[in-house]
């Protein structure tokens, strides 16, 4: 992990693309800004997590489109 000291009004460039700005330090919370693409998804921690953990959920809960259908009982 990169650990970086920054002051507010400073910046970070992740890449071309993505700059990150520390706004406002208070205390121990600290606002930042992030200016990326909208191609790039940008979400906090525990909502990527969630959002993991709930597309798992549906994929384990869909059948998978290479299941043959079940065969007709025979007729008698």
């Amino acid at each position: 992990m990169l650990i970086i000291t920054r002051k507010p009004g400073e910046k970070i460039m992740l890449g071309d693309d993505v700059t990150v700005e520390v706004i406002e330090v208070s205390g121990s919370s600290v606002r930042i800004g992030i200016d990326a693409p909208r191609s790039v998804p940008v979400y906090r921690e525990e909502i990527w997590a969630a959002v993991k953990q709930e597309n798992a959920a549906s994929a384990d809960a869909a059948p998978a489109a290479d299941d043959p259908k079940p065969a007709d009982p025979p007729k008698t």
